[in-house]
């Protein structure tokens, strides 16, 4: 390939696949000595590729219509192999009450025997590890279940031991909750408690009680949960709503929200009635965050936690790596969710976090979850193809949510199977559709289980958005992340390489350059439906990848060409 530089030009050279295994994937001592230097050089997190696992909705292998971890073992070869990616995500499964399908904890060091037992989860990590890949657990640190040993002991009465490890606090004197902080899942974030005639706050469902971390024996419980799980090997967690750890000490009233502008990423109905400043991020959770970090670092094996939190000043977000970067390794950004979907509107939070990371810190970027519309349904087919060049060539480390590799959509979820609490509570917030089976094969149960009905209906766009039909198509969403991760695990320059955004371009289209060393990658979206050209005097390569098959292998020289909605990968 040729790469202009000033009025130069560099002579680069071609990757060539002939790897077997992987339809993409450069093989040879060079590839793997470049690959080697990446790794000395970055922590396994930040040239993998994560693969977010449901384990209520991936496999069942017990017949009755749940996920569970036996089935995501069975499922491993897909995941390294198949599909190519390098870590997987695994959301709760502690046992529970199911208020919040696992973010209420009973217990957080065992598993619920729905998933299986502790046995099961040591096979399941030693099967991802021989297959190459880490393993993410989620850890809940905000709440527990109303159910677990630890509340039941608090709410028995005002004089337990353990009264402190949440927050209780007195009625106002007519009254009234302490103050005027809400729940996410809806209604005053306050419980009365008839026994004790004390509030006890919750700020999800009631039957997550917040637990007190300025009480050090809790900190010091969480934390020895947290070397439980590492003790067994895991390589990291993802911590949920880390924000709510630490809130205001004064307790003071949240102010309203007047200008109606958005806290999180989506809207969360009256909980965007007030400004949040009081009931969540308070500063006093950088000092846990060093100390989790800290935690980390006892043990030899690096260890990780990427962090649940919703904030779009990106200034802000860059300091929960921590000064020193010694805080998370990376918090979770959701700026491409809240982002238009054009490319002023990606290319500003792809520019607005690079300038704002600390020296060192490292990016990742999210567009699909278990609390958010399926990226399918949000994009639509030409949005969807387009996020998948656009996650897996950007700087820094994505996060797939299992079923986007599809292309699969939001289910429409009669009332009468709709499960969700949050549902329950806000109709129009309900995640069940986001949440449906893993779609395997096109037949009726989409090859997740052999239970006549399934904990939630499988999706109507099953007998197309499946791994088996899809495997079979050169043109489907699946192939096309195959091999945009074949072609990311054998490019240093999409590794691990910098960013920088081309201009001038059509203002239609997002262009941005990745590079390493001699490599250099070109990536050119375009959000219009129309053809358009965008000058590349200088630039001479093949395009490796593309939204549409049929230019793949075609020489670019002097003008790269684009079909209305393409997006290209460069080499």
């Amino acid at each position: 390939m040729y790469w202009r530089t000033g009025t130069n030009y560099v002579v680069l050279p071609l990757r060539r696949c002939t790897n077997p295994q992987y339809p993409g994937r450069p093989a040879g001592a060079l590839t793997e000595n470049v690959l080697l230097s990446d790794r000395e050089q970055h922590e396994w997190w930040q040239t993998a590729v994560v693969y977010q696992v449901y384990p209520r909705s991936f496999k069942d292998t017990t017949g009755n219509g749940v996920g569970d971890l036996q089935g995501i073992i069975d499922k491993m070869d897909h995941l390294s192999d198949t599909l190519g990616v390098d870590a997987i995500w695994m959301s709760p499964f502690y046992p529970s009450p199911m208020a919040d399908f696992g973010y209420d904890v009973s217990d957080y060091r065992d598993v619920h025997p729905m998933f299986g037992d502790l046995a099961t989860f040591d096979r399941l990590v030693a099967r991802a590890h021989h297959a190459g890949l880490k393993v993410i657990i989620d850890f809940v640190p905000n709440h527990s279940s109303d159910q677990h040993p630890w509340f039941i002991e608090s709410r028995s009465s005002c004089e337990n031991p353990r009264r402190d490890w949440y927050v209780w606090r007195d009625p106002k004197p007519d009254g009234s909750p302490p103050n005027n902080w809400l729940s996410a899942f809806g209604g005053s974030a306050w419980e009365l408690d008839d026994r004790t005639g004390q509030y006890y706050l919750h700020s999800f469902l009631k039957e997550q009680p917040d637990l007190n971390w300025r009480n050090p024996a809790v900190k010091a419980a969480m934390f020895d949960v947290m070397r439980f799980w590492l003790d067994r090997h895991v390589d990291g967690f993802r911590l949920d709503a880390v924000l709510f750890m630490m809130k205001d000490p004064a307790e003071r009233d949240n102010p309203p929200n007047r200008d109606g502008s958005q806290h999180m990423h989506k809207s969360l109905g009256a909980y965007e009635s007030q400004m949040h400043l009081h009931d969540q991020g308070h500063p006093d959770v950088h000092q846990v965050l060093r100390d989790m970090r800290a935690l980390l670092a006892e043990y030899e094996q690096p260890r990780m936690a990427l962090a649940e939190m919703h904030v779009f000043d990106w200034n802000e977000l860059g300091s929960y790596y921590g000064k020193d970067l010694d805080e998370l390794s990376m918090p979770t950004n959701f700026g491409l969710l809240k982002a238009p979907w054009t490319a002023a509107g990606i290319r500003g939070v792809v520019d607005g976090l690079e300038a704002a990371l600390p020296t060192g810190a490292w990016p990742n970027y999210v567009l699909g979850t278990h609390d958010d519309q399926r990226l399918a349904t949000r994009l639509g087919e030409h949005g969807s193809r387009q996020a998948a060049v656009l996650l897996l060539t950007l700087r820094g480390s994505p996060t797939l949510y299992y079923g986007d590799e599809l292309g699969v959509r939001e289910a429409d979820i009669p009332p009468d199977r709709q499960q969700d609490p949050w549902g329950v509570n806000e109709p129009t917030l309900g995640r069940d559709g986001c949440r449906t089976p893993m779609q395997w094969s096109p037949d009726p149960a989409a090859g997740f289980t052999s239970a006549h009905e399934p904990w939630l209906p499988v999706g109507s766009d099953c007998a197309m958005r499946n791994v088996q039909s899809q495997l079979m198509d050169p043109d489907s969403h699946l192939n096309l992340y195959r091999r945009l991760l074949a072609l990311r695990r054998g490019s240093a320059a999409l590794r691990t390489g910098s960013y920088l955004p081309v201009d001038p371009v059509p203002p239609e289209c997002f262009v941005f350059e990745r590079s390493q060393g001699s490599e250099r990658v070109l990536v050119a979206i375009n959000f219009a439906a129309a053809p358009l050209s965008i000058d590349t005097a200088g630039i001479a390569g093949r395009i490796a990848v593309s939204t549409q098959r049929v230019n793949e292998g075609n020489e670019v020289r002097g003008t790269l060409r684009l079909l209305p909605y393409e997006a290209v990968v460069v080499v």
